[in-house]
């Protein structure tokens, strides 16, 4: 059990003691989810931190019927980690984009390995200033752009980031696709089919192929 904790979890636990291991094994449970199974709740008790170590994963506000996701997981990384320190609250919603596998940790146990191991609490403050990062970049994309510039900046992080290549099946559903961008679903879809039709991407049902970076990068630009 061990040995393939180490292997999902590589390299945030490579320089765990024995013991911090053995503590990680005994804290924790492997489960799996089907697209669209809810992980966690916003406003919910954070009594764990759940690691994804397959699928994808949206983290999303919920404020009274529309939603806003702040960002798609990859395999890797850590989601609740803003709760651990702050009212142990989960300060969003987790659900499951595609099946996906993940462990769920007691958050204490988490807490502990902070205190107790520079290089894994040295990894957990770098994801934490990543997250703060991409949420800025976020509420610029949000706040500054027109709705074409927002869609532009979508696919090129769902190309360049989520997916790293220019042809991907775009699990994403277009409410979802609508809610990252901050938009209705009828104007990300008619964005979407400007951009098929200018041939800026080519999408064949949930297929997308980028066909212009450059496009899509002055479209961001511009806003």
């Amino acid at each position: 059990m061990i040995q393939q904790i180490q292997k999902d979890f590589a390299p945030w636990f490579d320089k765990l003691s024995e013991e911090q291991l053995a503590k990680i094994v005994e804290n924790q449970v492997s489960l799996n989810y089907n697209k669209g199974e809810i992980l966690s709740k916003q406003g919910g008790f954070a009594s764990h931190i759940i690691f994804l170590s397959e699928g994808l994963i949206k983290i999303y506000k919920e404020h009274n019927d529309k939603n806003l996701i702040l960002k798609i997981v990859k395999p890797g990384e850590f989601i609740g980690l803003s709760s651990l320190y702050n009212k142990g609250i989960f300060d969003y919603s987790a659900a499951s984009i595609d099946s996906s596998k993940v462990y769920s940790i007691q958050a204490e146990i988490v807490k502990y390995l902070i205190r107790n191991n520079s290089d894994f609490a040295e990894k957990i403050i770098g994801q934490l200033n990543q997250n703060t990062s991409q949420y800025f970049e976020r509420i610029m994309s949000l706040t500054q752009k027109q709705l074409h510039g927002r869609i532009a900046d979508a696919i090129l992080h769902l190309s360049r980031e989520i997916y790293e290549s220019d042809t991907f099946n775009m699990l994403l559903t277009r409410r979802d696709l609508a809610d990252f961008c901050g938009m209705s679903t009828e104007s990300a879809i008619r964005i979407l089919k400007e951009f098929h039709n200018d041939r800026i991407v080519n999408i064949d049902g949930k297929n997308m192929h980028v066909i212009s970076y450059q496009l899509l990068e002055r479209l961001s630009e511009v806003g």
